[in-house]
């Protein structure tokens, strides 16, 4: 990355032109949808004798329709054509969408209007796929959750641009809709000049044969999509956070109104909030995984969907107000526990998905990836639907607006605890991630020497019992631990080491048996192509020096002919965790939030090993601090 953070990545054509594109059209969008839904609903726009709210109804399912007819087809488009070159043909459909829109604007006809919305959906459905599946040909991958996280925080802000921009056209200009209609077309013709900007990136599967057949396809690429169980899953986290998403946003306006007390204002309110806090918990992941994909921030996410949906129930005055408008809403300060509840939903929201979003851009074969994403879409379109389905049934119990927003956050409780039962990775990255961002500052040296690809071990200094959490929460691919049976044995972190893939050893006059299948299981996990990470001293230090390495771990490497990473970590001698001035984990922590380090160099070939040389690499690493 050119900067330090991922708004350095404004500055580069590889991004720019694509966020703008996306950007202007999930604006452009809702700029258009919700003119014509102020105009159905307060200025008698009608059609074939149905009332407003059908009408409004009918709307967000004509709108979201092209989601489950299109998508697969998208998804194939964006494998088998540049997706930039692509990007400009789906943004001239917007322009002729919206010309087309324009005379239904002019001539006050709602079926044309509703022709126009499915055809701006179909244009949605189109673009879903390039857009997610074009970052990781732009990006490198370190760049991948800070630009995921702009593209999520640009669509909220211009869904909530779009929503407000286009009630108060209509509103200020019921009787000259054209202004409207200029509006629409002047953002299309905006967004395809963006996308001339966009680079080339190139087909990934150039010689596809398109299915044109929209039901063998769409139910071909769930299929493709459940191959990789991993990418499933966050399929099905993201598609769950839209289940959740729509509930609370279908149910605002209705909430505002009678729950609040409040005018048309506090509504939009009430969706700003929530829509700048996605933008917000999206922006902030990059900040909180260290410029790195890190799954740990998706329980994070959950919990607080949880908590302050919850709280959200507790927070909701026990009697409306009486017309209430957002100034005066914000300004009672009965209200600013239920403002951040608010607020804070959107910003766990965002800390859940986009760290999903990243992990299937980065797990999904290039060549099925737009296509896996296709599956995304559609499967987020079921769920939206089904939440529809799910909250009338609710509310049609007799239900109040509040009881069934709680329900949904409840709900999230089961949910989350299945999706980290299928992925536990999810739960102890997160426990990492809590563990290494409340105690520790932790600064990393040198580890772009570890192999993105290819079997690797590393071998580290061995100081304290967090260690291998340090070490796991830092490097980008899952490691493998070999480490003493006792210390994969302790509570709550045994659950950590067993779910990821951790080795317990002992020395071969303990349990020759456990020693041997240790063995075993590390040449497994090498042979696989995976990264395992051993402890050569074989114990902690009990005087802060390095113990003498132990030569197994020149045996696993040569019997695998995996390059050996030195590493050391400095400063956590005398930690809580240490074994200084006595054991481990039985005195007073000394501080909290301390500087520590974790650095490597350049890997050792495996026909180069020589123990004495490798401890006095690792010992160079570690130099003076401990």
């Amino acid at each position: 990355m050119s900067g330090h953070n991922q708004f350095e990545l404004f500055r580069t054509r590889r991004f720019l032109p694509l966020f703008t594109t996306q950007f202007l059209g999930a604006f452009n969008d809702n700029l258009f949808k919700n003119a014509m839904l102020v105009m159905i609903t307060f200025f008698g726009l009608g059609f074939a004798g149905l009332d407003a709210p059908t009408l409004v109804n009918a709307a967000a399912g004509i709108f979201i329709l092209p989601f489950f007819l299109f998508s697969a087809t998208a998804g194939q488009l964006a494998e088998k054509f540049d997706k930039a070159t692509l990007a400009r043909w789906i943004k001239l459909l917007e322009i002729a969408i919206m010309l087309l829109a324009s005379v239904g604007f002019l001539y006050r006809n709602a079926a044309l209007l509703m022709g126009c919305l499915f055809l701006m959906g179909v244009h949605s459905a189109l673009f879903g796929p390039l857009k997610y599946s074009i970052l990781p040909q732009y990006l490198e991958e370190r760049e991948l959750l800070g630009g995921n996280g702009l593209i999520e925080m640009g669509t909220f802000i211009a869904i909530l641009l779009g929503q407000i921009g286009g009630t108060l056209l209509v509103e200020h200009n019921p009787d000259n809709v054209a202004v409207v209609a200029m509006a629409c077309v002047g953002v299309a013709v905006l967004g395809y000049l963006a996308s001339r900007g966009m680079p080339s990136a190139p087909p990934q599967a150039k010689d596809l044969k398109i299915n044109w057949n929209i039901f063998t396809e769409t139910w071909h690429i769930i299929r493709l999509s459940r191959r990789n169980l991993s990418v499933f899953h966050a399929l099905m986290g993201i598609s769950w956070f839209w289940f959740f998403g729509a509930v609370y946003l279908t149910q605002l306006p209705t909430y505002a109104k009678d729950v609040l007390g409040g005018s048309a204002e506090v509504y939009t309110l009430l969706v700003a909030l929530f829509s700048i806090g996605v933008g917000a918990g999206s922006a902030l992941c990059e900040v909180l995984s260290g410029r790195k994909i890190e799954i740990g921030l998706v329980p994070f996410g959950s919990i607080g969907m949880c908590v302050f949906g919850i709280d959200l129930y507790f927070a909701a005055p026990a009697m409306p107000a009486a017309g209430i408008g957002a100034l005066a809403f914000l300004a009672d300060a009965s209200h600013w526990r239920l403002i951040a509840d608010i607020t804070l939903l959107g910003v766990f929201g965002g800390f859940f998905i986009v760290p999903l979003y990243a992990l299937i851009q980065i797990e999904s074969e290039p060549e099925y990836r737009s296509r896996i994403i296709a599956a995304n879409n559609i499967l987020n379109s079921c769920f939206m639907v089904v939440s529809a389905v799910v909250s009338i049934l609710i509310l049609k119990a007799g239900t109040s607006i509040p009881q069934l927003l709680l329900i949904v956050a409840l709900m999230n409780i089961p949910v989350a605890l299945y999706v980290y039962g299928l992925q536990p990775e999810y739960l102890m990255r997160f426990l990492v991630w809590i563990a290494t961002h409340t105690m520790y500052r932790v600064k990393h040296e040198g580890l772009d020497h570890i192999p993105d690809q290819g079997p690797v071990v590393l071998v580290c200094n061995h100081v304290s019992f967090m260690d291998a959490l340090v070490i796991g929460g830092a490097v980008r691919r899952p490691v493998r631990f070999v480490m003493d049976h006792r210390i994969f044995k302790i509570p709550v972190l045994s659950f950590i080491f067993r779910t990821a893939g951790a080795v317990p050893i002992a020395p071969a006059k303990e349990d020759p048996g456990m020693k041997e299948r240790a063995f075993l299981k590390v040449q497994e996990y090498l042979s696989n192509g995976e990264v395992v990470c051993i402890f050569p001293e074989g114990k902690i230090t009990y005087d802060g020096q390095i113990n003498p390495f132990k030569p197994g771990v020149i045996e696993i490497a040569q019997r695998a002919n995996a390059p050996v990473v030195p590493m050391a970590l400095r400063g956590l001698w005398g930690s809580f965790f240490s074994r200084k001035d006595g054991s481990a984990m039985l005195k007073m922590p000394r501080r909290f939030w301390s500087k520590i380090a974790l650095v490597a160099s350049a890997p050792v070939p495996a026909s180069e090993l020589d123990l004495g040389d490798l401890q006095a690499r690792v010992a160079a690493l570690r130099g003076d601090a401990q």
